[in-house]
């Protein structure tokens, strides 16, 4: 198991999140509300609420059977996403500070209709 994955969902830089991602050892889920996703969000990244996860929608298919790198605005509902899918057994973390910092550190943020996004 990679050292940024453990069952205790231990938190990862955006940098580390950028780098799973590209790398293909992970996806990025984007927990926040849609308001917030159109707004602007990671490239490639999936979406699923985290009130919609907690009301028991699924991972979308494309994120099961894999990592998940779980992301939201600060880290505070990534944090509950990564502690819930890691106590379901899955391997699960979330980005430290969230797309705020994603955004901060340079990292490619995109709106619902390609263009340049904004963290809502």
């Amino acid at each position: 198991m990679s050292p940024f994955f453990r069952r205790c969902s231990g938190r990862v830089t955006p940098e580390q999140a950028h780098r799973l991602v590209a790398d293909g050892q992970a996806v990025l889920l984007d927990v926040r509300e849609t308001q917030e996703w159109n707004a602007g969000h990671a490239p490639g990244a999936l979406h699923l609420p985290l009130t919609r996860l907690m009301a028991g929608a699924p991972l979308p298919a494309a994120a099961r059977g894999k990592r998940v790198v779980a992301i939201c605005r600060s880290g505070n509902r990534s944090r509950t996403t990564a502690d819930l899918l890691s106590a379901a057994g899955l391997e699960a973390t979330d980005v430290t500070g969230g797309m705020a910092a994603w955004a901060w550190q340079g990292l490619p943020v995109t709106g619902v209709n390609g263009s340049g996004g904004v963290i809502a």
